[in-house]
């Protein structure tokens, strides 16, 4: 049976690893093409000096079903994201699904700490790759979305429109760059509607990427055991969940219904019937309103 995204051409743009993974992988079982671009290879390790690699998720697009693009790509270059797009444009001549999942600024934040004390080098590198990313992406791969009705761009972050206006989000150049890929979902829902396309900004709530698991020194096969140390972890989420999120809107013939909006994977579930790898459905951003940030004790009864 053809999966839902049968025939649908996406470029998943940061799928090195985390959501941007999870999101390829999943749109893979759905049966879609995916590029997948990222810094990382088998070759060459990006800044972050991590094992994941593009080749690796792209591996794991076509084992789901789809297949999988690998594509190497530095976002912060113009030149290399216009050959990205232009090599997509020479081999399916379409694109219907652009995800903005670009981050990798996980080592150049430091919590809690303010702009006068933050690294400034490190807080400017944290917004270029976080932001400016976003944006040269966005330039050149739009005109190509935008040849057939019906394109979906869904810009990642990390927090609801709502939590991040009214909550504190880590560290001056962390919450300006989550805030900022908020701010360019519901600018492109301005320029993109008209036009017979639908962009979006979409968070997952506590993600269980590899580097949260080695942080918390577990695995995904036993990561339950962090809660011990970490009671509110019981909230969070794989990967895969917001990838069936990002499947789910990509499949939706009324995604336009959700045009410049803020949107959750949690948020998401319930509307769509997904659920989490282990069959739940974690909400985590009502869970961190409602329990973690008010001092209640951890208890994920009626959050997930």
């Amino acid at each position: 049976m053809p999966g839902p995204l049968e025939g649908k051409v996406a470029l998943v743009a940061g799928a090195t690893r985390g959501a941007g993974r999870g999101i390829a992988v999943e749109l893979g079982a759905a049966g879609a093409t995916v590029y997948v671009s990222g810094r990382s290879t088998r070759a060459q390790r990006s800044e972050y000096d991590r094992p994941e690699t593009v080749e690796d998720t792209a591996d794991l697009v076509t084992a789901a079903g789809g297949q999988g693009i690998a594509v190497p790509t530095d976002h912060l270059e113009p030149s290399a994201v216009r050959a990205l797009v232009d090599r997509i444009d020479d081999e399916q001549g379409r694109l219907d699904l652009l995800v903005n999942d670009i981050w990798g600024g996980e080592h150049l934040f430091a919590w809690d700490t303010p702009v006068w004390e933050h690294d400034l080098d490190k807080g400017l590198r944290l917004l270029r790759l976080a932001v400016e990313t976003h944006a040269i992406t966005s330039h050149h791969a739009l005109p190509l979305l935008l040849r057939r009705p019906g394109g979906l761009v869904v810009e990642v972050t990390d927090g609801t429109a709502d939590y991040n206006r009214d909550t504190y989000r880590v560290s001056f150049f962390y919450d300006l760059a989550k805030s900022s890929v908020l701010r360019m979902a519901f600018a492109l829902g301005h320029e993109l509607g008209p036009r017979g396309a639908t962009a979006l900004a979409l968070t997952p709530g506590w993600l269980r990427s590899e580097i949260m698991l080695e942080q918390f020194g577990v695995s995904e096969d036993n990561w339950r055991d962090a809660l011990e140390r970490v009671p509110h972890f019981a909230i969070s989420e794989t990967p895969r969940y917001v990838g069936r999120a990002v499947a789910a809107l990509a499949a939706d013939p009324e995604v336009a219904r959700w045009n410049g909006q803020s949107l959750s994977s949690g948020g998401l579930a319930p509307v769509y019937g997904f659920t989490d790898l282990d069959g739940s459905r974690p909400d985590a951003w009502r869970y961190l309103v409602e329990v973690q940030d008010v001092g209640k004790p951890a208890d994920v009864t009626g959050y997930r």
